[in-house]
């Protein structure tokens, strides 16, 4: 059920890019400054914008409280095999427990050292 959910999400995206000329803009980013409210035992969605060919990713930065990381799969936005290209990220969460909680993600630089996020976005999550 999974698989066929996320094979949905990738085909809507992929029928919005072709509709609307495959601009970026076209596509709804989760806002960070507004809560997420889900009811426990939900799936919920994240999406970040996302440049992958550049070797910049998204981690989850820290321990997960009240939901728990389903999977993630990113999608380009640009016209295919352009390096440097931007694009989007569905981050899949599972809410576990009622209440309060917040994910965190960080923006890594290409390394193979460890290094401090370049960014720190914060999405606050209401579990009822």
């Amino acid at each position: 059920m999974k698989i066929m959910k996320q094979t949905l999400f990738i085909l809507i995206i992929a029928f919005l890019f072709t509709a609307c000329g495959g601009k970026a803009d076209s596509l709804k980013v989760t806002d960070p400054t507004k809560p997420i409210q889900v009811n426990a035992g939900d799936e919920f969605q994240i999406l970040i914008e996302a440049n992958a060919t550049t070797g910049y990713h998204w981690e989850i930065i820290g321990e997960l409280d009240k939901v728990e990381f389903v999977g993630n799969d990113y999608t380009s936005t640009s016209e295919a095999g352009l390096v440097g290209g931007g694009g989007v990220e569905l981050w899949t969460f599972k809410a576990i427990n009622a209440g309060e909680t917040q994910v965190f993600f960080g923006y890594f630089p290409p390394s193979n050292d460890p290094t401090d996020p370049q960014q720190i976005t914060t999405f606050t999550v209401i579990v009822k």
